[in-house]
């Protein structure tokens, strides 16, 4: 068998490693001390139907921590709570990779939470659209940090 053969057979751009989405245990915002500290101290911004809160930390274990909630006065059934808080993880995990380039980059680390604060059941196009605005808003916000920072 040839090698022009095997060139021809294999896609090998197919084979190679393509960026991973993936939303690890160190990348959730977990830590009570971490997320009292945000919401006591961190800046916020609403872009409907989300609030974000958001603080850039010392160190954190990674370069972007975040959270998702939604209000269980909105949404009496946990059922409903539990898949807005999916479909929001899922466009932030999509979408997020940009915003960690822009960290790692700069050298920073960034909690962020995400507080669901529409009222009613949000179909998954809408939400990924709206997750990319709010993601398109933090690049800004740490460009404009480094860039003061220098």
């Amino acid at each position: 068998m040839s090698p022009a053969y095997r060139q021809d057979f294999f896609n090998f751009e197919e084979l190679e490693p393509k960026q991973r989405h993936t939303f690890k245990k160190e990348e959730k915002l977990k830590s009570r001390k971490t997320i009292e500290l945000l919401f006591r101290e961190g800046r916020s911004f609403s872009n409907f139907p989300f609030k974000v809160i958001w603080k850039f930390t010392e160190n954190a274990g990674a370069e972007l921590q975040a959270g998702f909630t939604v209000s269980s006065k909105q949404f009496k059934k946990a059922v409903d709570r539990n898949r807005i808080k999916r479909l929001v993880r899922e466009a932030y995990r999509l979408q997020r990779n940009t915003l960690r380039q822009q960290l790692k980059n700069s050298d920073k680390h960034l909690a962020v939470f995400f507080i669901y604060v529409g009222n009613e059941l949000p179909d998954p196009p809408f939400l990924f659209e709206k997750t990319g605005n709010v993601i398109k808003r933090l690049i800004k916000i740490v460009n404009e940090n480094s860039l003061a920072d220098t």
